[in-house]
């Protein structure tokens, strides 16, 4: 009521004020869940203690793994961290944060390893626990959701990872983490690393660079020749059901003989183990994949533009250089993003034939029990892969651009 017992005065449009409703907290769904794995992090044992390399490790929860007070800033980041997922905040801060939360999860685990360590025990092996894992899984999974939601152009999200791989190099060079068991397995293989660093690049690398020498020519002569199009195309189906090592095993005993038989092949490197078969079994899964995108991108090209470029007197050679493949690039760059990390991952496999690459430390540690010398192989693969996944897709969004302007 008004003064006096009157009702107050409406407005002009004849209704009642009222009164602005107060913000209500918005949720995030997946927020929730990495809350939730974030608690259970905290929960389970931080880092493991083990008296040498090869004997089961103790849990050391985060409380225990750490000095009092760094165990509380790090719980409490994790915390907080938990907040800024459950509630919908900017998308720029989640991305930030769990950055910065990463990068203090890994600092957090090097100063465990130091902490763990008995002085002059050169033994003791610290490792990350369960807890680590879950809490490195939630904080991606964060990073990559606002990555995703962000819609960065290609360069930026280009420029992103390399600012991620340089804080990463940053940590390792600083020494932080070489209290780690891993760090501990490289240091004693230093050399053997890097040598299988470099096979396992050239086996993926050298690979696709011959796919695409090949599938390239032989997708285009699948267009212009059906008949060849559905041989093709079956073959390289069947190659891809083979499982990779049945298939590294099929190619012993040919590339034995060739290297026995033929004059010259064993000192070209031809062998029937080693890396030979490895580069020909990655080449036969390499294929499909080449072609194949190589057959959709040409026939995507409208018919439209084909037809101008014929108005304009251009030969079929001329228009398959100038207007076709430049235009098919996109999705041919696509099948390259499939087969590089399809095979920086069966590179892996190659170590089971005397191959090399990252897998003869994967291999060596599963026959020692030795997880340690396991991740010293798994992790750069998986960085390796991931990265490589990230530059390609973000090579495909720029091919694109141009190509869809000039088809329109």
């Amino acid at each position: 009521m008004g003064m006096g017992g009157f009702p107050p005065i409406l407005p002009s449009g004849g209704s009642m004020a009222i009164a602005a409703a107060p913000a209500r907290i918005r949720f995030n769904r997946l927020g929730v869940l990495i809350a939730g794995l974030t608690l259970v992090g905290l929960a389970l044992p931080f880092a493991a203690f083990r008296a040498n390399r090869i004997v089961p490790g103790a849990g050391r929860t985060i409380l225990e793994a750490l000095p009092l007070q760094p165990a509380i800033l790090l719980s409490l980041a994790l915390l907080v961290m938990a907040a800024i997922a459950v509630v919908r905040t900017p998308l720029l801060l989640r991305l930030l944060a769990s950055l910065a939360a990463l990068s203090l999860l890994l600092v957090a685990m090097g100063r465990a390893a130091t902490f763990l360590t008995p002085e002059g025990d050169a033994l003791a092996r610290i490792s990350p626990a369960a807890g680590f894992w879950v809490l490195l899984f939630a904080l991606a999974v964060l990073a990559a959701d606002a990555l995703a939601q962000l819609k960065l152009k290609p360069a930026y999200r280009i420029g992103i990872l390399a600012l991620v791989l340089a804080g990463l190099a940053a940590i390792l060079w600083s020494g932080g983490l070489s209290d780690l068991s891993v760090f501990k397995e490289y240091a004693n293989r230093a050399d053997a690393f890097w040598r299988e660093a470099e096979t396992h690049v050239l086996l993926a690398f050298g690979s696709l660079l011959a796919a695409l020498v090949a599938g390239i020519p032989l997708g285009i002569a699948c267009i212009r020749l059906p008949g060849l199009r559905a041989t093709t195309l079956n073959v390289l189906n069947v190659v891809q059901t083979v499982p990779s090592i049945a298939l590294f095993g099929l190619l012993i005993p040919p590339l034995a003989w060739i290297a026995f038989a033929v004059p010259g092949a064993a000192g070209l490197g031809i062998s029937g183990i080693g890396a030979t078969p490895a580069l020909v079994a990655l080449f036969g899964y390499s294929l499909l994949p080449v072609v194949a995108n190589t057959i959709i991108g040409i026939e995507s090209v409208p018919a439209s533009v084909g037809d101008a470029a014929l108005g304009m007197g251009m030969t079929a050679r001329q228009r398959l250089l100038a207007v076709e493949l430049p235009l098919a690039f996109p999705i041919i760059l696509t099948g390259v993003r499939i087969v590089l990390v399809q095979n920086i991952g069966l590179a892996t496999i190659a170590a089971l034939i005397g191959g090399g690459g990252f897998g003869v430390f994967v291999f060596q540690g599963i026959g020692q029990t030795a997880m340690d010398l396991v991740l010293l192989g798994a992790v750069p693969t998986v960085l390796l892969a991931f990265a490589s996944a990230i530059v390609l897709d973000a090579l495909v969004e720029m091919a694109r651009q141009p190509t869809a302007e000039a088809a329109a």
